[in-house]
């Protein structure tokens, strides 16, 4: 059969040459018998590079141009039995068949057992009968011995006892709900139950949230009541570190030595890592996640967290924490999170009017900017004025000419991480590339690709220098071992609470500037102030999650810098929504 009606059709949907080449693939391993059965081997090809774990043909049949993105003439052009072909496909038979039919969605196989792994190992851990010990109660009393709040603490008091009674709990919140805190007093809490220490693992799926999970789980620690702190980890690792620093783990097998693991950002966790973790978790080690449902999911495939917020297999082990102690009431904050949530509405569109004009204002923790422009002299001195107070200290540390203490460079860092730009998109005026370009200008840095004060973010692990994707550093002057030893120019990155490592700049060939970065990048980071920016015209990318992701990275404020008010209310209305079987 020919391929050509699939490779050359007048006007072809948006399928790219991976979906063809797989659809041409399967037909030279076996020959379909109609030109619709490769269109809907292409489409599940086309869903998955979309980030969806199968095709969901009843959604292909009754609403084809929001499941796949596509325009009505796009649509138009697919076969009209396409969806009806699905039970005569000739590559679902068989146990090692290369797709699998399982009621109305068709998967890739390696989706569909990552999505059976999942669930397996998942309902293990349910039917596992766990004893509460008999001073529970006690306990909680002692761990929420503050007043209680009843739409704050009762909540966190449920997510322990629930963690106390159960193998496995999900704990989802938005910003400044306790999530970090709540872990802290269940480990505290398992920890005494135990009748020997327990192996705690702490993991979140970036560098940048490991060492915030981190940081917050020592300040956490800190607030548990007198003789409830010993014997709790307050370093996390990244997912992949876990995974690839223990032999075997990384290709399912449980070796992993832990008796707990505790998951943080687990939005951010596509399918198949969800799996190998699971896969290489011990079955009788208990299992914490943690995240905020409503962020954007994973760049990979699969919604993980979402399905199973919103699903039955966890129904009896999932809390939900509702008040956010960093944005109350009056907090404007949140405020929009709230409203962005529910979509455009009367409230999101007060709130955009009611937010004063300007990048800086004493009163308001959210501003808005609608310049029409993403250059002149209005942008440079608002970027100039953003960075200026790290920048002076910057300035400040090279005066001396001697490079850069340890410590002045763990400062340094600090003060670079109060403030970011977040953008929507990568390219254009509004995106990242010019907005870094347009950050480095505005404070005079050199063209030389390193210098002092460039911060660069690692976009690809590099297991030899423990450095992962989404890890960000500052190029400084390193002080030499003696006032007489010239400094020498590396990149700091953090390392631990209060600590920096420093690599050479030749070693690093996979690094970007990052005084701007995508929403994407910034899950898992917090700043002090959010400049969120969104482009004039509508994009695929730009969705309901991604704008409330974008303003709770912001902890005290968030300027939104939209040059079409249009743009944010179609954003808002677009929710993703991602097919897969996890929630049934």
């Amino acid at each position: 059969m020919s391929l050509r009606n699939l490779t050359h059709s007048p006007l072809p949907p948006p399928l790219t040459a991976l979906d063809r080449s797989f659809a041409a693939w399967l037909h030279d391993q076996q020959n379909c018998s109609h030109t619709s059965q490769l269109w809907l081997a292409a489409l599940v090809s086309h869903q998955w590079s979309r980030g969806h774990a199968c095709l969901d043909l009843q959604s292909l049949q009754r609403q084809p141009a929001e499941l796949l993105g596509w325009t009505a003439e796009e649509v138009h052009r697919l076969p009209p039995d396409c969806a009806a072909v699905a039970d005569t496909l000739p590559w679902t038979q068989g146990e090692h068949s290369p797709l699998v039919r399982d009621g109305q969605r068709l998967y890739l196989r390696r989706a569909w057992a990552a999505e059976q792994t999942i669930r397996c190992a998942l309902q293990r851990r349910i039917e596992n009968a766990v004893a509460a010990p008999a001073e529970l109660e006690e306990w909680l009393d002692q761990l929420f011995d503050a007043p209680q709040d009843t739409a704050g603490q009762d909540k966190q008091r449920q997510a322990c006892r629930l963690a106390a009674t159960q193998q496995v709990a999900l704990i989802t919140g938005g910003p400044g709900t306790g999530k970090t805190t709540t872990v802290a007093r269940l480990l505290a809490l398992l920890q005494r139950a135990a009748p020997t220490p327990l192996r705690i693992g702490l993991v979140a799926p970036t560098g940048k949230a490991a060492a915030r999970l981190s940081e917050s789980l020592q300040k956490a620690r800190q607030g548990l009541p007198a003789g409830w702190g010993q014997d709790l980890p307050t370093q996390a690792q990244t997912l992949h570190r876990l995974l690839y620093s223990h032999a075997g783990a990384a290709s399912g097998e449980a070796t992993l030595p832990l008796d707990l693991l505790v998951v943080d950002e687990a939005s951010m966790m596509d399918l198949e890592m969800t799996a190998s973790l699971l896969q290489a978790l011990p079955p009788a080690a208990r299992l914490i996640l943690l995240g905020d449902r409503d962020q954007l999911a994973s760049v990979e495939a699969g919604a993980v967290l979402a399905q199973l917020s919103d699903g039955p297999l966890l129904a009896a082990q999932r809390v939900n924490l509702l008040y956010s102690h960093r944005f109350d009431q009056g907090s404007g904050i949140g405020q929009w999170a709230r409203a962005v949530q529910h979509g455009p509405s009367d409230q999101l569109r007060d709130l955009w009017s009611q937010a004063p004009q300007g990048f800086t204002h004493t009163e308001a923790d959210v501003t808005r900017l609608s310049w029409s422009t993403a250059h002149g002299t209005h942008v440079t001195e608002m970027l100039r004025d953003a960075w200026g107070p790290w920048w002076s200290q910057l300035q400040s540390g090279l005066a001396s000419g001697q490079g850069l203490s340890d410590a002045q460079a763990h400062d340094l860092i600090k003060a670079f991480s109060r403030f970011s730009v977040l953008c929507g998109l990568r390219e254009g005026p509004w995106g990242v590339q010019n907005l870094n370009r347009l950050s480095a200008q505005a404070l005079g840095l050199p063209d030389a690709l390193w210098c002092a004060g460039r911060p660069v973010m690692v976009t690809r692990n590099n297991a030899g220098l423990g450095l992962m994707n989404g890890d960000v550093g500052l190029c400084l002057p390193r002080a030499g071992p003696t006032p007489q030893d010239p400094p020498t120019l590396r990149v700091a990155f953090p390392q631990g609470t209060d600590g920096v490592r420093w690599v050479a700049p030749s070693r690093l060939d996979a690094v970007e500037t990052v005084f701007a970065m995508t929403v994407h990048k910034s899950q898992g980071s917090e700043f002090d102030h959010v400049l969120l920016v969104l482009p004039d015209r509508p994009a695929p990318v730009l969705t309901r999650e991604l704008v409330y992701t974008g303003l709770t990275r912001a902890r005290t404020r968030l300027t939104l810098w939209v040059p079409q008010v249009s743009v944010l209310w179609q954003a808002c209305a677009q929710q993703v929504v991602r097919s897969g079987g996890l929630a049934d």
